[in-house]
């Protein structure tokens, strides 16, 4: 996503990281005019990332929902999202936020997972178990509908490669990476679920080891002057014409 930013003429005056984690240094270094907000609903996350003293330009940390961002409308030139969108249920709302917060010609640039991820967990769990990632092209329209213009939308799939299912599992639970899922079984599974678990990533292991999908979803929109038609008021409302018939 950083090297996609050499094609990108851009000088932001406000940058927001949305859904950064630890705050990161990346962006302030790219653009050290700019003021970055590091923004992330986990608290813990945000104070995880340390100040270091005399640093330049290090970014504001603000907790709180992308649904409902504490920004005024058109404050913030870019906003960055890595690897945040798909712990939402429904991202049409963060993205028209995104929209209300971005000023004109503001950028949107964002990184997510698609369906194709953990196709392999998938199987051997059952689809009720694994959280359901959006398809890109889905999320293009969602874009569309949240106001953006000029869509580009791409996607790369990789393959990581385990030892076994346990290390799979493991690398998850290390990294966070547990279901979002608003219909999630909330109790304990079993050993016999976590049996037949086990038994159904054996299955797909090849030559030894297990491969195991990730999608990787990419996006950029910019937030377009608003475009006042000609029988509409600046507000939105029709104009209706009548004309005197001779």
């Amino acid at each position: 996503m950083r090297e996609r930013l050499d094609y990108v003429k851009l000088v932001p005056r406000r940058v927001l990281d949305a859904g950064s984690g630890p705050p990161g240094r990346a962006l302030g270094r790219r653009y050290p005019a700019a003021g970055v907000i590091a923004f992330d609903f986990a608290l813990a996350m945000l104070r995880a990332g340390k100040k270091k003293l005399f640093e330049r330009n290090p970014p504001k940390a603000v907790c709180g929902d992308f649904a409902r961002l504490p920004f005024a409308s058109a404050s913030i030139d870019l906003v960055w999202s890595n690897m945040a969108l798909h712990w939402l249920a429904d991202p049409i709302a963060a993205l028209r936020e995104f929209h209300r917060v971005l000023a004109v010609d503001g950028l949107l640039m964002f990184s997510t997972l698609g369906p194709d991820t953990l196709a392999e967990l998938r199987a051997a769990a059952g689809p009720g178990r694994v959280h359901p990632f959006v398809d890109m092209h889905d999320l293009g329209d969602m874009l569309v509908a949240a106001g953006f213009a000029e869509p580009v939308m791409d996607a790369e799939r990789i393959t990581l490669v385990y030892a076994d299912g346990a290390a799979l599992l493991a690398d998850l639970r290390a990294s966070g990476q547990t279901s979002a899922r608003a219909d999630r079984a909330r109790g304990l599974a079993g050993r016999r679920f976590r049996a037949a678990l086990d038994a159904g990533l054996a299955a797909q292991m090849r030559e030894g080891k297990l491969p195991v999908s990730f999608e990787v979803v990419y996006g950029h929109a910019w937030r377009a002057p608003a475009r006042r038609a000609a029988n509409r008021t600046e507000d939105g409302r029709s104009i209706v014409q009548f004309e005197r018939r001779r």
